[in-house]
């Protein structure tokens, strides 16, 4: 491990010298003078002086050798389209792009409010809004009124960019009458409303404020609209957290510290060069996106694949279809697409050929023995997993193959990724705990390169949010459990407000699912804690099976659910057994994947779930109470 233990021990002991090094793999228009002010903290500043565009490093640096090399690959499922752009056409249509934006008045650090699905309109917007120095707030496609109108008032763009609809599974998302109730409901609307018509879904418009895509496109045809150059720490976009309730969290990132980050991130995580082609499965309203869609591949000189669609339509081989016929490189998406694929056709993952595929990386949540096992034997490729935040912005932990290509344990998604001086600390104390006693996961100050520098106008709540958990200690929460090996290798446990308080013993309800998981009968489940009169809570589970057969009958479900309480009690303790495991055909997720864990313990205790605007099924709380009633 000397490869890895020296350059991390060098990137936290000196700091300065390790990202002066890395900030080399970008262009900067104005070098830095200085590397790292930590004189603020938690406020850093990273390549103080420097002067640098996004965008002149995703595309325009690009131009002199490589202009002709396809940049972005996009593929709808549903809509049957399939195009790619070369580098330069890349460059043109953010060109005419930040042309329209500059003629409906944004100028830089406006913010720019972008509310599309998944098209190539939605990198183009964001790469322009980098391009002349405006700040875009992505928000999740299909949003809620109510949730896109609280993101709307925080961030007070100039401009809105939107689309008629989006589609899902075949099914068409209006986008145009959820965005009017969202402007209706603000308290200060914004003065234009771009609106790209895919001929999904008829639209109104305002006149005088909405404005088509199309023609503007038309007429800026042929616009050259130079880079600004940005201070360092000049904010680069907003993101606001998904299933935030209350007042909007917005995450807000740098220019250099990111690009840096991001280039770092390509080259020693990911391991990608030119010619690869770099296939993630998320969403460009989530962080992922930002990071692994549109920003590090391009950054890199990678091929970013961008699609519209599930992984199951029009069948469980679409991605692996998608990777023969693209020749993709890396694959990264989520466990719980994986633990979807697992559900299908096993001959699906037979179909193609995916010897250009080296590796498959995931992330989102944690990763299960189970579903990694299946899927590395499934496709005999490496799988990385990795840990990262929407406030980091890039992976915390990882096997960085890039620096050594060290064990895997699975379960883990590995070990601190350079520059995050990661530690798992006692939740009381702040204390460094001794390895293998649970913690709090938490990275002492400064924070690296690429992480959030703050919270949209509110840094009284960054600090008080993230850095007020450990009194006397300059230590960010993740608010993740977490337990550290002898190796360092650190597994995530669950969320600190997922612990289940079961008599005075303190579970976690990771360990609970992983050992549910390990049951060959299982194909996804969730576990929560339920007030107990007696107890204060037990740990209730929900699990989909892979064959309903195995619960065709009253006494069959008796006899599975013994099982798995057998297997729990074995694995973990009696103390650990849940209360009931009660068997359902859909769990509760939101859009991105990730579980909606209070939403289910709420059902659980027969209480309002609340705000579900990032809900992928709205029947699924119902199947969830229909199930509960049934047991």
């Amino acid at each position: 491990m000397a490869g890895y233990v020296a350059l991390h021990q060098q990137s936290i002991n000196d700091p300065e010298g390790f990202w002066g090094d890395r900030a080399t793999r970008i262009d900067w228009h104005v070098p830095p003078g200085r590397i790292l002010d930590a004189d603020r903290l938690p406020f850093t500043q990273w390549f103080v002086g420097g002067r640098t565009n996004l965008c002149h490093n995703a595309i325009d640096r690009h131009l002199p050798e490589r202009a002709n090399d396809t940049a972005l690959i996009y593929v709808s499922t549903e809509t049957g389209i399939e195009t790619r752009y070369t580098f330069a056409e890349l460059h043109a249509e953010v060109n005419r792009f930040a042309a329209i934006m500059q003629s409906l008045g944004v100028t830089q650090r406006h913010r720019v409010l972008i509310y599309l699905p998944m098209i190539p309109e939605a990198a183009f917007a964001m790469l322009a809004c980098a391009r002349i120095g405006a700040i875009h707030s992505v928000v999740f496609g299909g949003f809620a009124s109510v949730a896109l109108a609280s993101r709307i008032d925080d961030a007070t763009p100039t401009l809105i960019i939107s689309a008629d609809a989006g589609s899902r599974a075949g099914k068409i998302l209006p986008y145009k009458p959820l965005l009017d109730e969202a402007i209706a409901l603000c308290r200060q609307p914004p003065k234009h409303v771009l609106l790209v018509d895919r001929g999904l879904a008829d639209m109104a418009r305002t006149p005088g404020r909405d404005v088509d895509y199309a023609p503007l496109r038309t007429q800026y045809m042929d616009a050259q609209v130079p880079c600004v150059w940005l201070d360092s720490n000049f904010p680069s976009y907003i993101l606001y957290t998904s299933g935030t309730t209350g007042k909007p969290k917005g995450i807000v990132r740098d220019v250099g510290g990111y690009a840096v980050a991001l280039a770092t991130a390509m080259d020693l995580i990911f391991q990608g060069r030119p010619g690869d082609v770099m296939f993630t499965a998320s969403d460009i309203g989530w962080v992922v996106g930002h990071s692994f869609i549109v920003y590090g591949p391009l950054i890199q000189g990678v091929t970013t694949l961008m699609y519209e669609g599930t992984p199951i339509r029009p069948d469980g081989a679409i991605w692996w279809r998608l990777v023969e016929q693209y020749g993709v490189t890396q694959l990264f998406t989520a466990p719980t697409a994986i633990r979807v694929l697992k559900k299908q056709d096993p001959e699906t993952l037979k179909r193609h050929d995916l010897s250009s595929l080296r590796t498959l990386f995931l992330a989102g949540e944690p990763l299960d023995e189970p579903t990694a096992t299946w899927i590395a034997d499934a496709i005999g490729k490496p799988v990385v997993d990795n840990y990262w935040q929407t406030e980091s912005g890039w992976p915390m932990l990882a096997i960085a193959r890039g620096i050594e290509d060290l064990p895997i344990k699975f379960g883990s998604p590995g070990l601190p990724v350079v520059g995050y001086d990661l530690r798992v600390v006692d939740e009381t104390t702040g204390e460094t705990c001794p390895p293998g006693v649970k913690g709090v996961v938490a990275v002492a100050a400064p924070l690296p390169p690429g992480c959030m520098i703050s919270i949209w106008h509110d840094d009284a709540r960054y600090v008080s949010t993230y850095w007020s958990g450990f009194e006397g200690k300059m230590l960010y929460s993740s608010f993740d459990w977490g337990v550290q090996d002898e190796d360092g290798y650190v597994f995530i446990l669950g969320r600190t407000d997922d612990v289940i308080n079961v008599a005075g013993h303190r579970l976690g309800t990771r360990e609970i699912e992983e050992s549910l998981s390990s049951h060959a009968s299982i194909a996804e489940v969730a576990v929560v804690g339920v007030a107990d009169t007696l107890k204060g809570q037990v740990a209730l589970a929900f699990a989909i099976v892979r064959n309903a057969d195995v619960i065709a009958t009253t006494d069959a479900r008796f006899a599975l659910e013994g099982e798995l309480m057998r297997t729990v009690e074995h694995q973990l303790g009696a103390l650990a057994r849940p209360s009931r495991v009660i068997f359902v055909p859909v769990l509760p997720k939101t859009r991105s994947g990730k579980l909606l864990r209070r939403a289910i313990q709420a059902v659980a205790e027969g209480r309002d779930p609340g705000d579900l605007t990032t809900i992928e099924d709205t029947t699924a709380l119902d199947q969830l109470k229909d199930a509960m009633q049934m047991s």
